[in-house]
């Protein structure tokens, strides 16, 4: 329970900041995605099953807030997460090449869903044109925000970790 009360703030907070503190503080007009952060480093920490929880919870925030299609962003976010919860055992969780790498591609994985439902399906074929004015400038910037974002859900998990060890014992 404690856990599910933790991963809500988490959630909470990241969506809080995304849609309040970081559109002032956006550069080219985009934001960091901080829910696709938060997405990719539970699965990434805790595997498949939670990065596909996380990542349906991020979604269907935003859902509800933002989106014109209830279940669409939890579609996407939830592959998110359940494909980075491959990597749950292969990498060390503590060194920040492979997460930010990973982040990156989830943002373009996010990227081209995003594209694909919002703007194809309208007939808008210009895929270039939105990549260098929308995708592009915000992967730099969810890149960058990541290696911090990382760090600190990386020290909840650990805290988080020896908690539950010292109520078992």
């Amino acid at each position: 329970m404690k856990r599910f009360v933790i991963v809500l703030a988490e959630i909470l907070i990241c969506f809080l900041l995304q849609t309040t503190v970081f559109q002032w503080l956006s550069l080219a007009r985009v934001v960091p995605n901080l829910l696709l952060i938060l997405t990719v480093s539970s699965g990434l920490m805790k595997g498949r099953r939670e990065g596909l929880f996380t990542g349906f919870l991020c979604g269907l925030f935003i859902d509800l807030c933002y989106g014109g299609i209830v279940g669409l962003y939890a579609l996407i976010f939830m592959t998110i997460g359940y494909l980075n919860g491959f990597c749950y055992k292969i990498f060390v969780k503590e060194n920040l090449t492979i997460p930010v790498m990973l982040v990156g591609l989830s943002d373009l994985i996010y990227f081209f869903f995003y594209y694909v439902f919002e703007y194809l399906l309208r007939g808008r074929l210009n895929i270039g044109f939105y990549f260098f004015h929308k995708g592009l400038p915000e992967l730099i910037y969810t890149v960058i925000i990541s290696v911090f974002l990382y760090k600190l859900l990386n020290i909840i998990r650990i805290k988080t970790e020896k908690k539950e060890e010292e109520e078992v014992f």
